[in-house]
């Protein structure tokens, strides 16, 4: 079983350690498989939108006895009202049916009463609501007004905060990042954006810079670090940086996606479409790509923005000229009856049936001489005033007693 605070206390501490920088390819080539996803439903399938945005009627029949075929049945209630067009139907809780049409205007009541009659229901069981497209024009013009200034205010935030327009940059790409696959998702599933939709996007927007700042905050403190001892590469900095708020990026994920879970099984199960539903579904989308972009795409993204930067060019090659491994130390090994200045002269034994020294598997500069005139490793010369024993001191006779 994984201990899971052992493990980020090792994360923290660098005992271990993911290598999120070292691998921002494979990350940088899933972020595209998804991105390209959300794009071909965007370009392909469209986005379905609420009435709330095109404009239309919507009806809703209560207490419904029978769910069955109401489909079928809101169709051709529509149709004997006159109604053209797409007719879009759904069952909202137990035993509501919701009814979306192009726009009646002269043919509400007709409608009503066809939809009371096709269902079993009484004429006051059945409410009707119109749209206008005007409104819905308009309700998508701020939506998206609303969006640009709120990437705009971000981008200049973190820009002051971070005192480098890159870190900017690098957390709004994440932004859009978020916000590409999870319109992406329901272009692809065809659900269905309404108002309460678009208040999710910009909340997850809000979470998703969140999360970002708290990895470029520890980013920012361990590179300025880094830069000022020289002890570690930019790009180690940062990547210890992501190990260290793992796990409180995880916990922080988990947490939030818990009860939004809870209330999309509620929806789905119970009660249908609605607010709820609709803010809990671009609400899961959303965090959960939030969570991936800030430790898997804006932290990368940001070391390959500064790689050409003056200071992190010099603080690399300074770590890299002395962090080089030296080849461990061999054992010195001289030939019988060698003189003593040959203790410090490094040979290599002649391996057998290679008397020749036909084998090239030799050290650099080795001397070559037949194992048999090899002896054990040189001890550490002995002074010539040294004496045996630990201590170098005559042993004192012991007192007389008096």
């Amino acid at each position: 079983m994984i201990n899971f605070a052992q493990l980020g206390n090792d994360l923290y501490t660098g005992r271990r350690s993911i290598d999120f920088i070292g691998r921002q390819k494979a990350w940088y080539a899933l972020s595209a498989v998804l991105v390209a996803l959300a794009l071909v439903g965007l370009i392909g399938r469209g986005l379905n939108f609420g009435i709330e945005f095109s404009g239309g009627s919507e009806f809703r029949v209560l207490s419904v006895a029978s769910s069955a075929g109401y489909e079928q049945k809101a169709q051709a209630a529509a149709a004997s009202a006159g109604i053209t067009g797409e007719v879009t139907s759904t069952v909202v809780g137990q035993n509501t049916v919701r009814v979306q049409t192009a726009a009646a205007e002269g043919r509400t009541d007709a409608a009503k009463s066809a939809l009371a009659k096709a269902f079993g229901v009484p004429a006051t069981a059945v409410s009707a609501s119109l749209i206008g497209p005007s409104w819905g024009e308009s309700v998508s013009r701020q939506a998206i007004q609303a969006l640009i200034v709120f990437l705009v205010l971000v981008t200049i935030v973190m820009a002051l905060y971070f005192r480098t327009w890159k870190m900017a940059l690098a957390g709004l790409v994440a932004l859009v990042h978020d916000l590409v696959i999870t319109v992406g998702i329901y272009a692809l599933f065809g659900f269905e954006i309404t108002p309460s939709s678009m208040i999710g996007f910009l909340t997850i927007l809000g979470y998703s810079l969140y999360d970002t700042v708290v990895v470029f905050d520890k980013v920012r403190e361990n590179t300025t670090d880094a830069l000022r001892t020289r002890r570690l590469s930019y790009a180690a900095a940062a990547n210890l940086a992501v190990n260290q708020t793992l796990v409180r990026s995880i916990n922080t994920t988990v947490v939030a996606l818990l009860p939004i879970a809870a209330i999309l099984v509620v929806g789905f199960t119970l009660l249908g479409p609605g607010t709820l539903l609709d803010l809990a579904l671009a609400l899961f989308i959303g965090i959960a790509a939030g969570a991936y972009s800030s430790i898997f795409i804006a932290t990368p993204l940001l070391v390959d923005l500064r790689r050409r930067d003056g200071a992190v060019k010099d603080l690399d090659a300074y770590v890299a000229r002395h962090t080089r491994r030296t080849p461990p130390a061999q054992p010195q090994l001289v030939g019988a009856g060698a003189p003593e200045a040959a203790a410090s002269t490094r040979v290599a034994a002649t391996p057998a049936g290679d008397r020749d020294g036909s084998v090239a598997a030799r050290p650099s500069g080795a001397t070559a001489v037949p194992a048999e005139q090899l002896t054990d490793v040189v001890p550490r010369p002995v002074h010539k005033y040294a004496q045996a024993g630990p201590r170098n001191q005559p042993k004192r006779p012991p007192k007389s007693k008096r």
